[in-house]
């Protein structure tokens, strides 16, 4: 009994030993093919295989995969001096066998042809070659960079939000070692060099394939970002008391969030390294929002606005300076129209900061009237005038009743006030109309409608010979 307990604890132990292990520090090793040829590990698979490494031994790997492309740098370099070389003899045959032609030595002609054809089999040797190198590079490099990714993930960023140094010094090799560098002088090499591009795996398939995965996910976060709008757009409109700012802000909101998320991953399937970009944001925060205090101030009033909604678009507004149709707002400005059809942008800040009139932010207005009769006239047929021009009137609403009574007993008039009750939109309409309507039927009614008048005394004196005097009184 304890044999066979021993047995299948050591079997378990034997099991889980690959699991419990740590992988060795070299876990980037590439793998060998049939033929005996080494093979690369994926980005994907090294990506995993390096997690549990920390900062010291991913330096180690970083080195050892730096070597590997220092090695394959200096071979790339090694055979372009090679073509560089085989160029110089190229263009000195060609001269001697020019010479031999035009000396009409046969066998010299002959002999400097075939050394011309080997020289030139053995440049295209020495493109292939090159061709083979760079596509190596590209791989080194790639499988570099997801150890530095990781490398830079552990140690973070310095107190200026840049990558660290230990970072930096990878990131500069391989940038001054990446670029594909050819003699455009040399049409040989300038054929072979694009031709063997387009056809790499690691050259213009890659880039075709990169392009493809790029266009594809900015075409689906379009949609993506339609499809979004509509539903916040929606939900917005089922939720009671939203304003139509506060819909338009969290719709543009969540429009623009999606497509910049799909532009942040499509800039990430064309192997750009955006974490640079996204730290030095970061870094620079601070200075932004102390050099854009202003804007910023703009910013927390139009949030306050866009929540406590004290006007929406399309409501007339006054404030102690401005006065318009609300036409459109964003975070940091509204824009209104005055009555003459200017256009005022006005900072959230100048707004939120003011004592705001919405002139029509009630379904229904009160019209203030005040119309003046003679001390001799009949008050109440000047009331009952009022009451019926006012109720006479369609705009008029039967709730509130209107209010019609004696107001001031003013230095030239009786002042009557005439209050109903319209529709905002109806308010100028109501306005005007019955104004027009009382003067018409008060004429009818014999009900004058006084102004200010003065009495002027003018007086007249005379002087005579003897210093008497008469007077006149007009």
């Amino acid at each position: 009994m304890k044999t066979l307990s021993a047995f299948f604890i050591s079997t378990v132990i034997l099991l889980a030993a690959p699991w419990l292990l740590p992988l060795p520090l070299a876990a980037a090793e590439e793998s060998i093919d049939g033929a005996g040829n080494p093979v690369m590990i994926e980005p994907e698979v090294l990506a995993m295989q390096i997690k549990h490494l920390n900062t010291e031994e991913l330096q180690t790997e970083a080195d050892r995969w730096l070597g590997r492309l220092k090695q394959t740098v200096q071979s790339l370099n090694a055979v372009k001096a090679e073509v560089w070389r085989n160029n110089q003899l190229l263009e000195s045959t060609e001269e001697a066998e020019e010479l031999a032609e035009a000396e009409e030595q046969k066998q010299e002609t002959i002999r400097l042809d075939a050394e011309l054809q080997a020289e030139l089999e053995r440049k295209d040797k020495y493109l292939e070659d090159l061709a083979d190198l760079r596509e190596q590079r590209i791989q080194l490099i790639d499988r570099l960079n997801v150890i530095v990714d990781e490398l830079s993930a552990k140690l973070g960023v310095s107190d200026t939000g840049q990558e660290r140094d230990e970072v930096l010094a990878y990131r500069r090799y391989v940038d001054a070692v990446k670029a594909i560098e050819v003699d455009t002088t040399d049409f040989q090499a300038l054929r072979s060099t694009l031709a063997s591009w387009l056809v790499s795996n690691e050259g213009g398939l890659r880039l075709g394939r990169n392009m493809g995965k790029f266009l594809a996910i900015l075409a689906g976060f379009w949609l993506l970002s339609l499809l979004l709008s509509r539903v916040a757009s929606k939900t917005m409109v089922l939720a009671r008391g939203a304003s139509q700012i506060l819909v338009r802000f969290v719709v543009n909101t969540v429009r623009r969030g999606t497509l910049i998320a799909g532009l942040i991953l499509g800039l990430a399937t064309l192997e750009i390294n955006i974490t640079p970009l996204v730290a030095v944001i970061g870094a620079a925060g601070f200075v932004i929002a102390f050099a854009l205090q202003n804007t910023l101030s703009n910013f927390a009033s139009g949030l306050m606005i866009m929540f406590y909604k004290p006007f929406d678009i399309g409501d007339f507004v006054q404030t102690p300076d401005f006065m318009g149709t609300v036409n459109s707002m964003t975070l940091v400005t509204t824009n209104m129209l005055t009555p003459d059809n200017k256009l005022l942008v006005v900072p959230n800040n100048e707004l939120w900061g003011k004592v705001i009139t919405n002139v029509t932010g009630s379904s229904e207005r009160r019209v203030d009237l005040v119309f003046g009769i003679g001390y001799a006239d009949d008050i109440a047929t000047a009331e009952r005038v009022l009451r019926e021009v006012v109720l006479a009137h369609p705009a008029v609403l039967d709730e509130p009743e209107p209010v019609i009574a004696v107001s001031e007993l003013a230095d030239s008039s009786v002042n009557l006030i005439c209050r109903p009750w319209v529709k905002t939109a109806d308010y100028w309409k109501a306005y005007w109309e019955i104004t027009r309507s009382v003067k018409e039927c008060f004429d009818a009614e014999g009900v004058s409608i006084p102004f200010p008048q003065r009495d002027v005394h003018l007086h007249t004196e005379g002087l005579t010979g003897d210093g008497g005097g008469t007077g006149e009184k007009l």
